[in-house]
């Protein structure tokens, strides 16, 4: 590939090989995922588009410099040998931020320090003065990570997390990152023009990303990006590639996107997050209980993040709620594919179904599952001549 350049774009952890079929797709070569995040290789056309449209990735990082260290010092000679003067100007913030796996120096503090110093003396040499510091909201983000013997650099070419799309006004208690989202409606094998329903939406989160989708609106289509602050920054190629973007865009009509939760307040924040995405008409929304709902369509797909317990009444209340579920979805959702993204691991155990598929995937550092059940028409008779030893029914629903 003509100029080609080395990114990695990190992830939810689960994500990667969603993230890394999403970069095929987009063009990218040498396509490599690993624990937290995908390689990939591509021009700066490719590193625009995969900021605009990349629905998983969280950053979109471009490897500056690679290589063998034993100290802090190497580090710091390793950051002074980047002519960063050449990638953005003095009068841009900047920040550092070093993470590491199995790094036998004692302090990252320290190493962020001895970056952000080289990055300085960088500048003063070649300028004659030094960028500012910012780490709230720094124009230009240097990135380091540590194996036990190698030290990446990178520029960071999206500004702010990717996940942060511009539509976000109100949220819920514990709402989920647009990029998670996005990604278990990939794994759930939801994909445009297949009914959706979330019946504990919360802030609509869900329901914005499939309509997105559906639409074939740009993730990044209301939102600005790091690549506009760098000196190599092309204007005349970035608007190509965001007219394109905009043009392919599908006319808003009402969708078979269909949201719900008990909480008026839930509702309020969804609207006002779909009204922020440009959305409102497009997404049915409604306030009823989940144990109250009937399926909207006779098939489709169901996804929803119920609320987690954390203390030992909310846990005792989900403990119960768990098995009155397993039986709407038996009574009412067959031809349904229903998906629970939970961090409690009694949901598969409660829920009395048979799980088709299991995923592993994390919330940030906590450890959750979707949980896929396939709820298939069938007899009650069949149900129970069929049941499992293990005290799990199959999911076979009657008619």
């Amino acid at each position: 590939m003509k100029n080609s350049q080395q990114f990695f774009a990190p992830c939810p952890r689960g994500l990667e090989p969603v993230l890394a079929d999403e970069l095929k797709a987009l063009g990218a070569a040498g396509v490599q995922p690993t624990d937290g995040g995908v390689g990939f290789a591509g021009d700066m056309a490719l590193c625009y588009r995969a900021n605009l449209h990349s629905r998983i990735a969280s950053r979109i990082l471009w490897r500056l410099a690679e290589g063998p260290y034993r100290s802090e010092d190497d580090i710091y000679r390793a950051a002074l040998a980047v002519n960063w003067p050449e990638w953005f100007d003095v009068a841009r913030t900047f920040r550092v931020k070093v993470s590491a796996i199995k790094c036998p120096l004692r302090s990252l503090d320290f190493v962020t320090l001895k970056i952000k110093d080289a990055v300085c003396d960088k500048f003063r040499a070649a300028c004659g003065e030094r960028p500012s510091i910012d780490t709230a909201a720094p124009d230009m983000r240097v990135y380091a990570f540590l194996t036990a013997e190698r030290a990446t650099l990178y520029l960071d070419t999206s500004g702010e997390a990717l996940f942060k799309r511009g539509y976000r006004q109100e949220q819920g208690e514990a709402p989920l990152r647009e990029n998670l989202a996005a990604g278990i409606l990939l794994l759930a094998g939801w994909q445009r023009g297949m009914p959706l329903l979330d019946p504990m939406c919360g802030s609509g989160t869900f329901l914005i990303e499939a309509a997105q989708m559906a639409l074939n609106i740009a993730a990044g289509a209301e939102r600005w990006f790091a690549f506009e602050q760098m000196n190599n920054f092309d204007a005349a190629l970035w608007d190509a590639i965001y007219q394109e973007a905009t043009a392919a865009e599908l006319p808003k009509t009402s969708l078979p996107i269909w949201g719900s939760d008990v909480s008026s307040t839930a509702l309020a924040a969804a609207r006002a997050n779909l009204e922020a995405a440009g959305l409102e008409g497009v997404v049915t929304l409604k306030q009823i209980n989940m144990l109250d709902i009937s399926p909207p369509a006779p098939t489709g797909v169901l996804v929803t993040n119920p609320p987690y317990a954390v203390r030992i009444g909310e846990q005792e209340e989900m403990a119960r709620l768990y098995p009155r579920l397993g039986d709407l979805l038996k009574q009412k959702f067959g031809g349904w594919r229903a998906c629970f993204f939970s961090a409690d691991m009694r949901l598969a155990k409660l829920i009395r179904l048979a799980a088709s598929r299991r995923v592993p995937l994390y919330n940030g550092a906590l450890d959750c599952r979707l949980f896929v059940y396939e709820m298939v028409a069938g007899s009650n008779r069949k149900a129970k001549k069929e049941g499992g030893a293990d005290g799990a029914e199959p999911v076979s629903v009657p008619q």
